[in-house]
């Protein structure tokens, strides 16, 4: 069977609407006609189902694709990937079955822009991939967006998506970008006030604090040791001191601690201590992670650090404009899933923070 080049898409007569489209889930019916995307056809070309495009073979088909760009060989990789994987799967373009359809992406748990309607997601997507099983048109189990191992990526454009990374050997790894951070904050407790506090360089020592700040609030750190029945000094990050010196504990002007936390290291503390209070205010104990690179481990229910159960979450706080590099995110990703927890990037905004959770996938 030979095809046709329109333009930026492929038109095939003669059976290949039952044999494509109707059988396998290739293109858009057009009447007896079905017209493929260029990596529906390149695929065809290469599995030899059509012989040539407008005379040219795979060979100078995929060849006259990459010069039209759009990372047309990335994006071609991905798609034979799934295809191999028994996936039915259309390029996430106007017109195409299923685009601008229900996703499985679901809502941002802090409420921000996990909600975005599907034509929306699917403009941040270049597949879409149905469910096992469904034809086009079926439910979407993926939307997936396809970088190379080289390009940057904005990071509020990710969510609810499936990124496929192929790197430099064209092997694709896959990963799952889904809104919010999944906490489900369960720790009470009651913090004193008015303690007597003092700072020092880059953190404060809290003196002679009740025991429930540290045991079952897990404020910073005993000066005499963790182990110690008796706490007579507790040591505060900056983080911990400037929460507590805003809600009334401690016995030090907020904006004083806050100017010293920038003076160590800029507006990053700004970001931080925003996450930090947010995460706080939603019943969330967060603790450094500098063990792990992120910036803090978070727990979801504390109810005394004597029988503390292990961190659900590593959270990286980055600016809302921030743009991944992909092997920045397989690294982190990779380190949270080497420790079983989930890898949450915290988008840190002037007035709101969302939350970006990023895990392995396997398709």
């Amino acid at each position: 069977m030979n095809a046709t080049l329109d333009g930026d898409v492929v038109r095939a007569g003669g059976d290949a609407r039952q044999r494509f489209h109707d059988a396998r889930g290739y293109g858009r019916a057009d009447g007896p006609e079905v017209t493929l995307a260029r990596v529906e056809a390149a695929h065809l070309l290469y599995r030899g189902d059509i012989e040539t495009v407008s005379g040219m073979d795979f060979r100078a088909f995929f060849g006259d694709s990459v010069a039209a760009g759009d990372r047309f060989a990335a994006r071609f990789l991905v798609y034979a990937d799934l295809r191999e994987r028994g996936f039915y799967l259309v390029p996430a373009r106007e017109g195409w079955p299923g685009t601008g359809g229900g996703s499985r992406a679901g809502s941002d748990d802090d409420g921000s822009a996990g909600d975005r309607d599907a034509e929306e997601r699917d403009g941040d997507a270049d597949i879409l991939v149905f469910e096992r099983g469904e034809k086009p048109g079926g439910p979407v189990a993926h939307r997936v967006r396809v970088a190379g191992e080289r390009e940057e990526l904005p990071a509020g454009d990710l969510r609810g998506t499936t990124l496929a990374v192929v790197d430099e050997e064209s092997e694709v790894s896959y990963f799952a970008c889904s809104a919010g951070g999944g906490f489900a904050g369960a720790s009470e407790y009651d913090l004193p006030t008015g303690l007597e506090a003092d700072l020092f360089d880059d953190r404060v020592v809290c003196w002679s604090p009740p025991k429930r700040l540290y045991a079952s609030a897990f404020y910073g750190q005993p000066v005499s040791g963790r182990d110690d029945a008796d706490v007579d000094a507790l040591q505060l990050s900056l983080v911990e001191a400037a929460d507590l010196a805003a809600r009334g504990a401690v016995d030090l002007g907020a904006d004083a601690v806050i100017e010293r936390g920038r003076s160590v290291e800029g507006n990053r503390f700004d970001r931080r201590l925003s996450v930090y209070r947010a995460l706080r205010d939603r019943g969330v104990v967060p603790k450094t992670g500098y063990k792990f690179g992120a910036d803090f481990r978070t727990y979801d229910a504390v109810d005394s650090v004597e029988d503390l159960p292990h961190s659900e979450a590593l959270v990286r706080v980055v600016p809302s404009d921030h743009r991944f590099h992909p092997r920045e995110l397989a690294l982190d990703v990779r380190l949270a899933g080497g420790v079983r927890k989930r890898m949450v990037f915290a988008l840190a905004g002037d007035d709101s923070n969302s939350y970006l959770t990023v895990e392995r996938l396997t398709p």
